[in-house]
Order: structure tokens, then C-alpha cells, then sequence
């Protein structure tokens, strides 16, 4: 996966997951936690963005590992 992700790499990664799937924003290596994401979509400088809507809580272990952040 590229560093800089597009939204075409984006979509391919999610192009075969259960579009009902709940998504979550994984932040922090130090302080792992999930984030949600939010509804909108903010087009500005030539990049997209999706904006950060709260934190859920902790990251669980098993995303952890497979990110290698434990």
C-alpha cells in the first residue's frame, strides 16, 4: 500500500468487504485506540478528506498485532 493513498487504492481495498462492515479509524501506535470516521467528505488543495468523529475506545489486540503495533 502506497504511503500516499488515493481514492481509487481506497476503494479497491474496500471493493470486496460487506459494504454493512462498520469502519474505524485506528490511531496512535503509543495510545491505540479507534477512532470513527465521519460522513463527510472534503475535497481541498487536491486531496480528499475524511474527517476524525469521536473515539470509540481502545484498539483491540488483535488489530494491534496484525499493524504490528503491539
Amino acid at each position: 500500500m502506497p504511503q500516499h493513498l488515493t481514492v481509487g487504492h481506497l476503494l479497491r481495498q474496500l471493493q470486496h468487504l460487506d459494504p454493512d462492515l462498520p469502519i474505524r479509524l485506528a490511531v496512535n501506535p503509543d495510545w491505540p485506540f479507534a477512532h470513527y470516521l465521519g460522513t463527510d467528505v472534503v475535497v481541498g488543495d487536491g486531496m480528499a478528506f475524511i474527517a476524525e468523529d469521536g473515539q470509540e475506545g481502545y484498539l483491540p489486540t488483535s488489530v494491534r498485532n496484525a499493524l504490528a503495533w503491539s
